[in-house]
């Protein structure tokens, strides 16, 4: 007896329950239903055997977008703007945010935590035997690695006594600065606490200036400027500090400087040698030759000044030491000899005159025509 094929539909179906005949499909669902009982699992059956049937691995492949023909319009403007890398603003060289002060921990196995950071205290004293400094101390951390440009990158700083930093395990420089007295120390930093001792081996002067007989420089103003006792390329001293003022005290470096002192603007200038010893205050006077001068142009002498005067001053070598104008010029002048030409009017009058430490006085420079009627008289 020839079987015909089995059909697709009967394959994908599930086994009928009757055990004496093979019913059609519909009819072993409704067996199943009378079997169950419940219309609701007849209903759900009859839905699921009415789902076509799937091959294996089957999927619904995505349909294509047509192309685009020519007479479409495509918008090409761009979305967002691109950004011009050189329209920002540069970035700072250096970041002056200091590190936090908690340092970066790591959670282990366990609930444990593994600190990232190392710890590094630093105080500053000015000699082995000397205190630690409580103020005025700055601290810079650099990194000893370079950036592009050659600077060291600015890593933390602080300022005033005693410090404390949380840092990356590495190689650092430590910049102290007191004042003008700086030092530079290399340290390695672990996950561990580090302290560590700046002995600076430094001191400090205290500079002020008086005339001969010890009388306060009051007339013009006094400052001081100090150099080191190394000379740069020029043969010139290095500048430590410009334009200090009296009674102000100067951290430095133990070592020998060399100091200018300035009275006035015009050529009183005293200059002395100065040790600054390690811990110590240096007090250092230095005593000015000079005098504040005032020039009248008078036409008898105690007379009034004449205006729209112009004013040279020459020494005893005829080098011009200043030049002014006006009625009443006046100025502080070392001591020693000078000669002075006042020009008014188209006439050129001169006179010779001395100044004398501490003497500060007027100096009248009589007209010719004023010299003249006395001779007369």
């Amino acid at each position: 007896m020839t079987r015909s094929p089995a059909s697709p539909r009967t394959q994908t179906q599930a086994p009928s329950l009757a055990p004496s005949r093979h019913p059609a499909p519909d009819d072993g669902l409704r067996i199943l239903a009378r079997w169950c009982g419940s219309t609701a699992m007849a209903a759900l059956l009859t839905a699921t055997a009415c789902l076509p049937a799937r091959a294996e691995g089957e999927f619904t492949a995505a349909v294509p977008r047509p192309k685009p023909s020519a007479e479409e319009s495509v918008d090409l403007t761009p979305q967002d703007p691109i950004e011009n890398l050189l329209d920002r603003e540069p970035k700072p060289l250096f970041s002056n945010t200091l590190i936090p002060y908690a340092p970066a921990v790591r959670s282990l196995p366990g609930g444990t935590l593994e600190v990232q950071q190392g710890a590094l205290y630093l105080t500053a004293r000015l000699t082995e035997d000397s205190p630690p400094l409580p103020s005025g101390v700055m601290w810079r951390i650099y990194s000893e690695t370079s950036s592009d440009d050659g600077r060291l990158e600015l890593v933390a700083q602080a300022e005033g006594g005693d410090a404390e930093f949380r840092l990356d395990p590495g190689a650092y420089l430590i910049h102290t600065a007191y004042g003008y007295a700086t030092r530079t120390n290399r340290i390695v930093i672990g996950r561990e606490a580090k302290p560590k001792e700046v002995i600076l081996n430094a001191g400090g002067v205290l500079l002020s200036a008086s005339s001969e007989h010890d009388t306060p420089l009051t007339s013009a103003p006094l400052s001081f400027d100090i150099y080191g006792s190394d000379f740069n390329e020029r043969g010139e001293r290095n500048l430590v500090a410009r334009d200090v003022h009296p009674g102000k005290i100067i951290r430095l470096a133990a070592d020998t400087y060399h100091i200018v002192s300035r009275y006035g603007d015009i050529n009183a200038i005293v200059r002395a040698n100065v040790q600054v010893l390690p811990g110590k205050l240096t007090e250092a006077r230095i005593y000015h030759q000079a005098a504040d001068i005032t020039l009248k142009l008078v036409n008898a002498p105690g007379g009034e000044a004449i205006a729209n005067t112009s004013w040279t001053v020459l020494n005893t070598g005829g080098d011009v030491v200043v030049e002014a104008s006006g009625a009443f010029p006046d100025f502080v002048l070392a001591a020693g000899d000078y000669e002075v030409i006042a020009r008014n009017n188209g006439e050129i009058y001169r006179s010779d005159f001395s100044v004398k430490d501490g003497e500060d006085r007027e100096v009248e420079v009589v007209t010719a025509s004023a010299l003249s009627r006395a001779a007369s008289d």
